[in-house]
């Protein structure tokens, strides 16, 4: 795993508690961030995906 992969994974999960975190006090601005981290954090790991996935077919 890559530093994005890595990132990108932990951005997800943060994401999630902030999301929960809003629903259960009944912040929608905070469910809303949470969702927005959620989406960051996916895009960051298929960046990360897709580095290794190249530097794996450049291997012989």
């Amino acid at each position: 795993m890559n530093k994005d992969q890595v990132k990108g994974r932990i951005e997800q999960a943060k994401g999630k508690v902030k999301e929960a975190v809003g629903k259960v006090t009944g912040n929608d601005a905070t469910v809303v961030k949470g969702k927005t981290e959620q989406a960051a954090g996916k895009g960051q790991a298929a960046y990360g995906d897709a580095k290794a996935q190249l530097k794996k077919q450049r291997k012989p």
